[in-house]
């Protein structure tokens, strides 16, 4: 395969594998780690729930928490499905989804003052709506208890079960995501068990279903993507009436999982939003450390329709 092309210049990238290469400049972290930071983990902990920050070892996690921000994963901690890049356990998870959950996470949103909760969760596909009444009642729960916090959920594709996403979109979340992840090419190789024509779909139905409602996506870059293949999938992604994209650079969360392939530059990022920009998105959040729910609330302001 010929070694991808910088979009800025034309020329090609460095071939040399990124993985083997120290750490660029700008994918230093800084960690915070104070009150806050420690306070937001001790409700955690204390009601037993679980944070996608945590087990997906999210590099924002410490500004995110030091901001009293955090994405609450539901259904339990175990996925049915085994991604290349999801650092979240897999296997067979034990029983039915915690019935009382979203009571609880709608305990630790009132503790914490939060205006803008961002749910999500592993994949459920031993369950025959996914856990799509669990979202449901999370959603309820949240604004029972926080009759002002806004609610965005970022949900798996259940398996193309519309009924299933209905639900989700009756409880009527502020905005409705679900990630692409990748190209269609690489599909097989890193997001197992989903179909990216399927997602597509996902998104599209989504928006039918209730147009007041913004819809988000994300990618990650550095997988083996060539450019004209994350243009091409912008494009069909934007076309389904997608309101928010966002694009980060893809970090191995240990050795077993897939390799980086490069490290994208900055100026590439911005030149990713900038061509997102004139697609029609009415957000793109695009970095090397932009994940799914990174500034989710300015996110979700921009794209009010």
């Amino acid at each position: 395969m010929e070694a991808p092309f910088n979009i800025l210049s034309n020329a090609p990238a460095e071939s040399a594998p990124a993985a083997k290469a120290p750490r660029p400049d700008w994918l230093r972290i800084r960690f915070f780690g104070g009150s806050n930071y420690q306070d937001l983990k001790r409700i955690m902990r204390t009601l037993d729930l679980h944070t996608v920050c945590e087990s997906a070892r999210c590099p924002n996690m410490g500004e995110c928490w030091d901001h009293r921000t955090a994405t609450f994963m539901i259904l339990g901690n175990i996925c049915t499905r085994a991604c290349g890049f999801c650092s979240v356990p897999s296997g067979k998870p034990i029983g039915p989804p915690d019935e009382n959950e979203p009571e609880r996470v709608g305990e630790a949103v009132a503790r914490m003052g939060l205006r803008y909760a961002v749910v999500t969760s592993v994949n459920r596909d031993d369950q025959a709506d996914g856990g799509a009444g669990i979202f449901a009642r999370t959603i309820a729960e949240i604004r029972r208890r926080v009759p002002g916090c806004r609610v965005e959920v970022l949900i798996p594709d259940f398996r193309g079960d519309w009924n299933a996403l209905a639900t989700v979109m009756a409880a009527r979340p502020n905005v409705l995501n679900h990630n692409m992840e990748t190209v269609p090419r690489l599909y097989r190789r890193v997001r197992k068990g989903a179909v990216y024509e399927r997602s597509l779909e996902l998104l599209r139905r989504a928006r039918e279903m209730s147009l007041d409602t913004p819809t988000k996506t994300g990618m990650m870059l550095g997988l083996g993507e060539e450019r004209d293949e994350v243009l091409r999938a912008m494009e069909e992604i934007a076309a389904q009436g997608t309101h928010i994209l966002t694009l980060g650079q893809y970090l191995q969360p240990t050795p077993e999982h897939l390799p980086i392939e490069r490290y994208v530059h900055p100026d590439e990022f911005a030149e990713f939003k900038r061509l997102g920009e004139q697609m029609g998105f009415k957000h793109v959040e695009s970095g090397p450390l932009v994940r799914s729910s990174y500034h989710a609330f300015e996110q979700e302001e921009s794209a009010r329709v």
